[in-house]
């Protein structure tokens, strides 16, 4: 398992951006892109966002979220179920604030400065209930041929190894 969660960890910080999906209090979902933050204790992925959006409105009527990611260039992919909570301690933000956050948070000319000390910046942590990914583990024309081949005989094309991860945050 520590292996797989490692291998899951490394996977989610190359690709970066994640499709958070969350249960409007209509009953339906909506996906947005977000940007996945260095690791911290807390949670087992962090993000940042502005208060008084969607997403934190989706968060508190139902915390599951699903969190998805993909490498278009290795196909590779990542997908999480987990429980989203919303966090304003700015302890927290002060420790995963990075600075490329001020494009999202401009200075307006008073406290909201793009700062860590910024009352906008809210955080969302993410506790990894489970998730499965795969992570192609073969050369660019290796895979290229496993597609073919699949295409042509109906068989699944072996492009890498799926990993599980259940509970993975115990």
């Amino acid at each position: 398992m520590r292996d797989e969660l490692k291998k899951f960890y490394e996977m989610a910080e190359a690709m970066e951006i994640a499709m958070m999906t969350t249960r409007r209090p209509d009953g339906h979902l909506e996906s947005r892109a977000m940007g996945t933050q260095k690791w911290a204790s807390g949670a087992d992925l962090w993000f940042v966002t502005t208060e008084n959006t969607g997403k934190l409105r989706d968060i508190e009527h139902d915390a599951h979220v699903n969190l998805s990611y993909y490498k278009d260039r290795t196909r590779e992919w990542i997908s999480v179920s987990g429980l989203a909570k919303s966090s304003r301690d700015r302890q927290k933000i002060h420790e995963l604030y990075a600075e490329d956050w001020r494009i999202w948070f401009p200075d307006e000319g008073d406290s909201r400065h793009g700062t860590p000390d910024d009352p906008r910046m809210v955080l969302i942590g993410v506790d990894v209930h489970a998730a499965v990914f795969l992570e192609v583990d073969k050369p660019q024309p290796v895979v290229l041929y496993e597609m073919a081949r699949g295409w042509l005989t109906g068989d699944d094309p072996d492009i890498g190894k799926m990993h599980h991860l259940k509970d993975a945050h115990r």
